[in-house]
């Protein structure tokens, strides 16, 4: 048997390919090391803050808080609009949570309806896991600590404090401030503002109409955020207070109005239907813009029922409407002033008089003036006066409808004015060139159209606003005034109505047309015993209007027994006081049946509030009235000889004595 051989080139081989392959594995060793090594070091030592803020965020969480909303106030720092505190109850969807089981636990401390119940189960399975969902507002102490007592047992539930908006004054600005509401889903958007997490929030409101609604986005602020532990199912343990980020108030909008003459004004309208502006006819500053009735705004913050709010919107007189600035009517006799206007203009002489019958033949047609007896001889400061339509049936005919729009337009109708808000109507001030664009099937004047125009009817159309500007500017005298509505926001004061160009009309003219509406409210004018204003010499000069807005045929019934919805409207619009104008006012009621009757009594009433808190027409109006002139006495100097006892005797005049120098009195120290 053969003895194995050993060779030692073989060995040496193999342990040549040993070492080989143990430096190979110990270099892939020394790199994984290496590497594991520099990644350890890298994490430890360069992103240490970011895993501490990743491991914090897992330990807290940040809950978004809204921001107090900013303030709205009026011109003198009186509050429209504020925030206040609300017990809210917010419900939240977990996993280990049953909304339905929920709800009816809480049903049991806090009222809430079947069909309610189904919608808010609805939204929480619907919303973002653990964003939450509100179940009611404004809970009682009592509600609340029944909740927040219960509280571990029911998972998903909070019971906390919130804000909510309020409006002081109810109705008074609804139309102006608007109101706040719930986010809805089409108030969102992917991009910009809307997109803020802070929308999701159950307690954030959006402004839906007014100020609220066009300053929104300065109004809202910035939201902060509250510092929380949870645990490992995310919901929370504690609250950190040194963590949290406090949110940013909204900025505070400062309106022109004055709270107390708009109040006024919501007082004096009652239930009748229509609205008030009144504007400062030296800075253009919007003093009160009101219309009637009016509604709560509060009633909008917490959510209308959908019968409430039916009732509202089927109302005939329409609280919903803003009759200042969308509602639209003919303006009537109101109107006669920019005729007269016109005509003097077109060089009419205002002397020349036009006999009133009572009314005038034209076209196959007779025109009534609303005096069925007539006026007479009629000049232009007697036709503004007396409202006769006859004369200005007349004018109108002679100077045609393009000169009439074009002082129309001049002095505000069918323009739009950049106050602040949105909602506002531009009327219609028809001309030839009106017609052609706008009526197709019968694009050409008619003369006959022209005496409608002249008095303020037929396709022209207006609102309060533009009737309170056209007023304005008229009592200015000089400049063609714009409104302002927005005082300041956030402190950075607005653009003032009274930085505009002045009016293209001559001096003269505007003089006389000014003295035609001071002859309405003297002795024997259509507006002068409803507008004494019973403040010593401080008198208001005016135009009062009734605006037809039904065509009444043989048998018709026009007067107030008739129908609401058909009876004519009532107009009035006027400046005071006469000598030196600071306040010009435009009312309309609607439906209301003649301007002297229904609008200029609330006209005097709002027009007082307004000069009696003018400090300079207050000390006008106290001012002490001369002593009276006494006669003089003769027998003032008579000094009788001595004291008379019983019937006095008749004595004769004796000289005078010289008079004792009068020595006064010792004063001691003051």
């Amino acid at each position: 048997m053969a003895e194995p051989a050993i060779y030692f080139e073989d060995v040496n081989e193999r342990q040549g390919v040993f070492h080989r392959r143990a430096f190979l594995m110990g270099g892939f060793a020394g790199l994984g090391i290496t590497a594991l090594g520099g990644r350890l070091a890298y994490l430890q030592l360069l992103e240490t803050q970011r895993y501490e803020k990743l491991s914090a965020s897992n330990q807290f969480n940040f809950k978004l808080v809204t921001p107090p909303r900013g303030l709205i106030t009026d011109r003198n720092g009186e509050i429209l609009a504020a925030n206040r505190p609300n017990f809210r109850l917010l419900v939240s969807r977990d996993e280990d949570m049953k909304p339905e089981e929920t709800l009816k636990t809480l049903a049991n401390f806090v009222p809430i309806e079947e069909p309610r119940m189904k919608r808010l189960a609805r939204d929480i399975k619907h919303a973002p896991k653990r964003s939450p969902v509100s179940v009611m507002e404004d809970m009682t102490w009592e509600q609340f600590s029944a909740i927040n007592v219960r509280a571990p047992e029911l998972p998903g539930v909070t019971a906390d404090m919130g804000e909510v908006r309020v409006y002081p004054h109810g109705g008074a600005f609804a139309h102006v401030i608007g109101y706040v509401a719930k986010v809805t889903e089409s108030d969102r958007t992917p991009t910009g503002p809307n997109s803020d997490p802070i929308m999701l929030h159950p307690s954030f409101r959006i402004g839906k109409q007014g100020v609220e609604k066009a300053f929104d986005l300065e109004l809202r602020g910035k939201p902060g955020a509250k510092k929380v532990e949870v645990d490992a199912n995310g919901r929370e343990v504690r609250h950190d207070p040194n963590g949290d980020i406090p949110a940013v108030p909204g900025q505070e909008i400062q309106l022109t109005l004055d709270v107390d003459i708009q109040n006024r004004a919501l007082e004096v309208f009652g239930q009748e239907s229509g609205g008030a502006v009144m504007i400062d006819c030296r800075t253009g500053d919007i003093l009160c813009m009101l219309s009637a009735p009016s509604f709560d705004a509060n009633l909008f913050v917490r959510g209308l029922q959908g019968a409430q709010y039916r009732a509202l919107a089927n109302y005939e007189r329409k609280p919903l409407l803003d009759k200042c600035l969308s509602g639209t009517y003919p303006p009537g006799s109101t109107f006669k002033t920019m005729t007269a206007l016109a005509a003097l203009q077109a060089g009419i002489d205002p002397d020349l008089t036009v006999s009133c019958g009572g009314g005038m033949q034209f076209g196959g047609r007779y025109f009534r003036c609303h005096k069925k007896e007539g006026h007479g001889p009629q000049n232009m400061r007697d036709a503004i006066k007396n409202s006769c339509d006859v004369y200005f049936y007349s004018v109108a005919h002679r100077i045609g409808p393009d000169r009439i729009a074009a002082v129309a337009q001049e002095f505000g109708f069918g323009q739009t004015f950049d106050i602040g808000i949105p909602g506002q109507k531009k009327g219609t001030v028809p001309s030839t060139e009106w017609v052609r664009k706008n009526r197709k099937r019968d694009p050409k004047w008619h003369p006959g159209e022209s005496l409608s125009y002249g008095i303020g009817q037929g396709m022209l159309t207006a609102n309060c606003l533009q009737l309170a500007v056209m007023t304005a500017r008229l009592a200015n005298g000089k400049k063609a005034l714009n409104p302002r509505l927005i005082k300041s926001v956030g402190g950075r004061e607005m653009k003032r109505g009274s930085d505009v160009p002045d009016l293209p009309f001559s001096q003269e003219h505007l003089n006389y047309v000014r003295d035609g509406m001071a002859a309405v409210t003297e002795a024997g004018g259509t507006g002068f015993r409803a507008s004494q204003l019973g403040l010593g010499d401080i008198l208001m000069a005016g135009k009062t209007g009734t605006a037809q807005v039904y065509s009444y045929k043989a048998g018709g019934t026009r007067g107030k027994g008739g129908p609401w919805r058909l009876r004519d409207h009532g107009l009035f619009v006027a400046f005071a006081p006469l000598d030196a104008p600071r306040y010009a006012l435009a009312v309309i009621v609607q439906h209301g049946m003649g301007g002297s009757t229904a609008a200029a009594p609330r006209a005097r009433e709002i027009m007082r509030v307004a000069l009696l808190k003018d400090p300079e027409l207050v000390a006008r109006i106290q001012k002490p009235l001369p002593m009276p002139e006494l006669a003089p006495d003769p027998e003032a100097d008579i000094v009788p000889d001595a004291p008379l006892i019983g019937q006095p005797q008749v004595t004769t005049a004796a000289a005078p004595a010289p008079a004792a120098p009068v020595i006064p009195p010792a004063r001691g120290p003051a």
